[in-house]
């Protein structure tokens, strides 16, 4: 029974994480903040006022846009949501629900970029659409709007300040204070926590449908009681088999994550473009419902939720940008800020809107302290030196290069392993169908 208990929570640690931890960052943001943006309650924005640094310790947060996030509770009815005119503008508003599927899209590439206003409605919820306005149905009573701004750099902050200022949301009809995320049992102790989120939490968000048949097959674990929670005084069989459990599917997602199971690898660099693709049940405003954006095999669908979850929560569609990280150079071997790289692009990532490349450290994937506050470059970077055939050639290391052509095109990394992650902001169909080719990481010394 050990052995098959243990594999039971291998099973369910990989299931339950994306809820688990989603839900920690989305108590983050209604208690303490994080970085650049402070707490606020559920149903109202919080406005970062610049791009992210080192301060905003977020898996995986960019600094090519201004954040702002919302987090929604529609226990007690719907909410309105208004947006501004950008005049053309780049921003995204991204939907994601507690299992973090990505269930709808306002913005530029999804919407446009006119004013709108958009009725955001709690699961079951059969009442009447006002004129004028746009029904969005959130899958959990708990949801985040993961905003993003593009900005061009410091001079740039005031009109994103300004469009922020304008982007609301608002009660509809009488309701009452917000729940909020359901408590834990705090008696339950530390190395168990995880369980006890987890039990809590699927009972105040059931999942698709579709996941319902899995989930019954966790009841010997504890997971579906209700009531007292039965990890306060655990027998120590189940105890060892939930922390073995537990260990055993992190340590295989991290794995996973570094060999990148399952992904396309060229020059090192992974095309997880269908790494968000795990929703196969929510398609509302601005998704693209089709088989290229759906993933077939559920259970492929759940272990990348999970790892895309660890290594890039609330990380868009492909198609609303795509995303690249690389862990090794173009010799097989894993990138250190021991060693000096350069990338040089004979062809700039094909996109419409923007591209950049964010310098992470390992094993958290958090922005890195540099000298000179550069955390990541792209085609916006300010003072970036071509060469004469339209080439771009960008220095990584951790020392500040002598040349003044690389020091103009140098990325920082930190002094030990890292992890730089493209992303491309409206991608053209070549970086889909393998027309284009990220460069390899190519040794200086």
């Amino acid at each position: 029974m050990g052995v098959e208990l243990r594999d039971l929570a291998t099973k369910a640690y990989v299931y339950g994480f994306p809820l688990v931890f989603n839900l920690d960052q989305v108590r983050r943001y209604t208690t303490t903040g994080v970085g650049a943006n402070a707490a606020a309650p559920f149903n109202a924005f919080s406005h970062a006022a610049d791009l992210a640094g080192p301060k905003d310790t977020f898996v995986s947060i960019n600094n090519d846009t201004v954040y702002s996030m919302g987090q929604l509770d529609l226990t007690n009815g719907p909410l309105l949501l208004e947006v501004p005119d950008t005049a053309g503008a780049y921003y995204v508003l991204q939907f994601v629900d507690a299992w973090t599927d990505n269930f709808a899209y306002v913005g530029k590439r999804a919407t446009g970029t006119a004013a709108g206003r958009y009725l955001l409605t709690p699961p079951g919820w059969s009442g009447q659409t006002p004129a004028g306005v746009r029904r969005i149905s959130c899958p959990t009573g708990v949801a985040s709007i993961v905003g993003r701004w593009a900005c061009t750099g410091e001079a740039d902050l005031p009109r994103v300040r300004a469009l922020q200022q304008q982007l609301t949301l608002t009660d509809v009809g009488e309701q009452t204070r917000p729940l909020g995320l359901p408590t834990p049992d705090p008696n339950v102790p530390e190395a168990l926590a995880f369980w006890e989120k987890l039990r809590v939490y699927l009972q105040a968000y059931p999942p698709a449908a579709q996941d319902l048949p899995l989930q019954q097959a966790f009841e010997l674990l504890g997971l579906l009681e209700w009531g007292p929670s039965p990890y306060a005084e655990a027998e120590p069989e189940l105890t060892a088999a939930l922390a073995a459990g537990a260990k055993t599917g992190h340590d295989g997602l991290v794995a996973a994550l570094r060999s990148g199971a399952g992904d396309a690898v060229v020059n090192g660099w992974h095309q997880t473009f269908h790494v968000f693709d795990y929703n196969d049940d929510y398609f509302e405003v601005g998704t693209i419902n089709s088989p290229e954006w759906r993933i077939d095999d559920r259970s492929k669908a759940i272990g990348l939720r999970a790892a895309a979850a660890m290594a890039g929560l609330w990380g868009n569609h492909g198609y609303e940008a795509a995303y690249s990280p690389v862990y090794l150079d173009g010799d097989g071997d894993e990138l250190t800020g021991e060693r000096s790289y350069t990338l040089t692009f004979t062809q700039t990532p094909p996109v419409d809107a923007f591209w950049s490349i964010t310098m992470y450290d390992l094993p958290e994937y958090y922005l890195v302290d540099n000298p000179i506050d550069r955390y990541s470059i792209g085609d916006r970077t300010p003072g970036l030196v071509y060469g004469e055939d339209g080439s771009l050639t960008i220095t990584l290391s951790a020392a500040e290069p002598t040349d003044p052509t690389a020091r103009a095109n140098w990325l920082p990394t930190p002094t030990a392993g890292f992890r730089p992650l493209l992303r491309m902001y409206s991608p053209r169909p070549e970086v889909f169908d393998g027309t284009y080719e990220v460069p390899p990481f190519v040794k200086v010394s």
